[in-house]
Order: C-alpha cells, then structure tokens, then sequence
C-alpha cells in the first residue's frame, strides 16, 4: 500500500501541469487513477505492483521522468514494466499504433493487464467527452484500434475483457447522440 501512495503522489506531481484531450480538459491525473480503480474494483485485482504500473504507465511517455528515477523510487522490475506500456514518441503515430498491435501479444501478464485498463479508460472517456475536434470517424478509428490491441492480448483476464467489450460497444455511430 505504500508503494502505491507513494506512486499516486509521483505521478500527481508529475502530470500536475498535464490535461487531458477532452473538451473540458481534465486533469490528467483522474486517467491513472482510473486504471488502479478498474484493475482493483472491476477487475478484483489486488497486485499492488500492477497498480502502481497503472499509477506510473505514461510517465516515461508524457513526461520528463526519467527510467533512472522511477528506478531509484520504485526498482527495476517496474521500470521494465512502465516500459513495456510506453510509446515511443519519436516514432511517428501511425507506427506507434501499429507496434501497440504487433507487440501486445508478447507484453507479461501486469503490462497485459495495464494495457486492458487503459483502453477501457480510454474508450470510457472517448464515448462520454472525446479529444476537442476529433471527429465521428476518427474517433471510431480509435474504438477500432484500441480493440485490434486488445484482440491480441484475449485470455489474460475475461472479466476486464468482457468490461472492454461492453465499453467497446459504445462505439460512436452516425446515428449516436453528439458527446458532450
């Protein structure tokens, strides 16, 4: 449980300047505290090495952490594992996107778990309060990624599959009411 607050106070003050997308620009912080909640509330999960991957993934990715301090505060182990969740944004977006797919399948079994919780978040927030100016296809472009990611990685836990499912069938149409 320590590691986990000690985690939660990082990552608070590491995104602390950080918004989300959203029209309404969310704090940025509400986004790995939601994974933690998915994991142990709707998952039923109880790793607290899990939840502060959850707490930690896009540290590396979003901010100026460095893989030497999260391993100075919280080891190897979940440094290599905030690695495996973390994009590299040199790469362009698109073959971001693609190594997502391609390397899912050989993620562990905690990364698995983190990647399953942030699209479920992701897909959640995408349906209630998408990105300003994304639009009708682009955000269906996003449900259908994020669902070709998670098609590779099946069998690691059936029930946040089946809450990813469920999130994934809110899926924008041209017939579905304008988010607000």
């Amino acid at each position: 449980m320590k590691l986990l607050i000690k985690a939660l106070a990082f990552a608070a003050d590491k995104h602390r300047n950080q918004r989300r997308k959203d029209v309404a620009a969310s704090r940025y912080i509400n986004h790995p505290i939601a994974l933690v909640d998915v994991l142990a509330n709707e998952g039923g999960l109880e790793d607290e090495r899990l939840m502060v991957a959850a707490v930690l993934h896009d540290t590396l990715e979003d901010t100026q952490t460095t893989e030497r301090e999260l391993d100075k505060l919280f080891g190897k182990e979940l440094v290599d594992l905030v690695k495996e969740v973390t994009d590299d944004k040199a790469l362009p977006v698109a073959e971001r996107k693609r190594l997502q797919i391609t390397h899912a399948k050989t993620l562990s079994r905690r990364a698995k778990l983190v990647k399953l919780a942030d699209k479920i978040c992701n897909l959640r927030d995408m349906a209630i309060a998408p990105p300003a100016g994304w639009g009708l296809a682009r955000r269906q472009d996003y449900f259908d990624w994020a669902k070709q990611v998670i098609d590779e990685i099946r069998g690691v836990h059936p029930t946040l599959e089946r809450i990813f499912d469920e999130a994934y069938s809110r899926r924008p149409t041209a017939a579905s009411p304008e988010p607000h």
